[in-house]
């Protein structure tokens, strides 16, 4: 349904205002405090400039497109006297809620959008997590029946209400408030959200016109519409004999396989490619159908790339005009803010030369971010699963029956493991979940070997990196853990459920034979080492007393991450460590006496003495 925004009631954006004002004096005079002066409340050290540029600007915008003026003095007088009571947050916080109620109603400027977003970021991150948990569900309460809606408004940000699943170029969650400013104009310097630097920068928001192009070929016809291909490559990159870069005619429909054409047409994450079979254009195969919940990815010096179906508004509330063809499930929108074809991204990121804040000197990327995050991952995994497996008659019997979600699992598996978010662990159940896949599966080594080449060759296709460092370290996890699933999948096999995740880095090594518990082992009672346990009231120390309760083959099953005989490593993890003695997930082959585990509490608890 259509809203129209129209400017919100004058005396109400005034009153609002005045108590913006005043919450920035009182956050200037706390900053001015001396020394001695009473202990001032906390406050982000960019609050006033924040408040400034992103609450009372697009507010007193508001009330000058009613033809009135800001407040006088005296208004935040009163203001001041009313609020004498209430601390900083008390009065951000009233003043958040009361302007996001402000922007529910249907003649809710976008200004007032604008400066319900600026409030909401600096509301949720003046507290601590259980107080961020209380204000989101709060401020869902005010905006609930909002659906997914993204607004462009006029020379400013894009104003998204409704979204909860944002994520970076790797994959990895941003954190969402339910109203946001996301930067349009490419200069803020908190990107991807607002900073107000648009007004500062005079942003215009203006497009171009454009067209779109037919190609036919013998099995599928190609549309393709340039005023909206944000130049992502996958086409060009991956599918080099049917779209062409810098040679003309751009799509040669005839030149590869159709099923290789129409996953290089739903790859394309701008909408600017659909396909036609028989004369009937496949829209809705393109646009994945109803598959994708509403979600935002900021790629990497690149555009937003909105999938879901998410409502594209422009300033005045009516439905944003799309190109001939465009599609409604997905589409890039510009975040550079030098697109001819706004808000919809044209590909100039690439010819301005727009970058995001570079990583601080010194940053060691993970192999995770090495390869360019789940995203990548997935595409590779999908490759693997919709291409190679399918015909290969070694592997296709045993994947016939996978989940329709199976390349998605993999790919998560694959990012937790190369030190990414901890995706598979949280959605599916971590290594135990893993280990079920394989038992009774009776893998064999000629299937194994077939699986790694062509997960390689999956890679090499998707346009994962090619240099030595990164692939040695794929390569050699791949061969490590294929020999383990070989292993794991044979009758008769042990595998300690209660393993953790693999975590391979840049320096992982999987360790000497014989370092881990091996899943075809005969079963042994291996003789407990001499233990020593404190006495009541004894200090405990890491020598007399910890390193005893942990056996060698618990120090074995352990080695790829760290030494349980090390007095640093243990006591860097000595929290992780305590949570898995206490919910039974450690040692491996089942849990310890309370015995033991009040002693390695009362180490933690101390101040963990060599």
């Amino acid at each position: 349904m259509t809203r129209i925004h129209a400017p919100a009631p004058g005396e109400e954006l005034r009153a609002l205002l005045a108590q913006a004002a005043n919450l920035r004096q009182r956050v200037s005079q706390t900053a001015g405090r001396s020394e001695g002066d009473a202990a001032p409340e906390p406050v982000h050290p960019t609050f006033a400039d924040r408040l400034e540029a992103s609450v009372i600007r697009p507010l007193t915008e508001a009330l000058h497109r009613l033809g009135e003026f800001p407040p006088h003095e005296h208004e935040g007088n009163d203001v001041q006297r009313a609020d004498s009571g209430a601390s900083i947050d008390e009065a951000l916080w009233r003043l958040t809620k009361e302007v996001t109620r402000l922007r529910m109603l249907p003649t809710a400027a976008t200004q007032v959008l604008e400066a319900a977003a600026g409030l909401q970021d600096l509301a949720c991150e003046s507290v601590s997590a259980d107080g961020l948990t209380e204000r989101l569900r709060a401020l869902e309460e005010i905006q609930s029946g909002l659906e997914p809606v993204v607004q462009a408004s006029i020379n400013g940000p894009y104003l998204v209400a409704g979204v909860d699943r944002m994520t970076n170029w790797l994959g990895e969650p941003i954190p969402t408030r339910p109203q946001m400013a996301l930067c349009r104009c490419g200069a803020s310097a908190r990107k991807p959200f607002c900073d107000g630097t648009h007004a500062r920068i005079g942003f215009a928001s203006g497009k171009d016109p454009d067209r779109r192009d037919t190609y036919v070929g013998q099995q599928v016809t190609i549309f393709d519409n340039r005023g909206i291909c944000q130049h992502s490559g996958f086409c060009t990159d991956r599918l080099s004999n049917v779209f062409h870069q810098g040679e003309g005619p751009f799509v040669t429909p005839s030149g590869g396989r159709m099923d290789e054409v129409i996953r290089a047409v739903r790859d394309c994450p701008s909408g600017a490619l659909s396909y036609a079979i028989d004369d009937r254009e496949a829209r809705e195969q393109v646009d994945h159908g109803d598959k994708r919940k509403p979600a935002i990815e900021v790629s990497k010096d690149g555009p937003y790339r909105l999938v879901g179906g998410i409502t594209l508004l422009n300033a005045e509330g009516q439905e944003e005009p799309r190109n001939q063809g465009a599609s409604r499930e997905h589409c890039a929108l510009c975040r550079c803010g030098q697109s001819q074809n706004k808000p919809f991204c044209s590909g100039m990121h690439w010819y301005v030369d727009f970058h995001d804040p570079v990583a601080e000197p010194g940053h060691e990327p993970t192999v995770f971010e090495g390869c360019g995050g789940l995203p990548a991952l997935t595409r590779m995994t999908r490759l693997f699963y919709e291409k190679y497996v399918p015909a290969d008659p070694l592997l296709a019997p045993l994947f016939a029956e996978m989940s329709a979600d199976h390349p998605e699992r993999v790919a998560k598996w694959l990012g937790e493991v190369f030190c990414g978010p901890t995706h598979y662990s949280d959605e599916y159940g971590g290594y135990a979940r893993m280990i079920s896949q394989h038992v009774g599966k009776g893998l064999t080594e000629e299937k194994r070997a077939r699986w790694v080449a062509l997960l390689i060759q999956s890679a090499q296709d998707a346009g994962l990196p090619n240099d030595a460092e990164w692939r040695s370290t794929f390569g050699a996890y791949v061969e490590w853990g294929s020999r383990l699933a070989v292993e794991n999948s044979q009758a008769g096999a042990r595998p300690p459920e209660n393993m953790p995740m693999p975590r391979w880095d840049w320096h992982t090594a999987a360790g000497a034979p014989g370092s881990r518990i091996s899943a075809s082992a005969p079963a042994q009672e291996e003789p407990d080492e001499s233990i020593v346990l404190p006495g009541a009231g004894e200090t405990v120390g890491f020598e007399r007393h910890i390193k005893s309760l942990f056996r060698a083959r618990d120090r074995r099953s352990m080695k790829f991450a760290f030494d349980l005989w090390a007095y640093d490593d243990v006591r860097q993890h000595a929290h992780a460590i305590l949570d898995r003695l206490r919910n039974g997930s450690m040692p491996c082959d089942g849990p310890w006496p309370e015995e033991k585990i009040d002693a390695f509490a009362r180490w933690v608890d101390s101040d963990m003495s060599a």
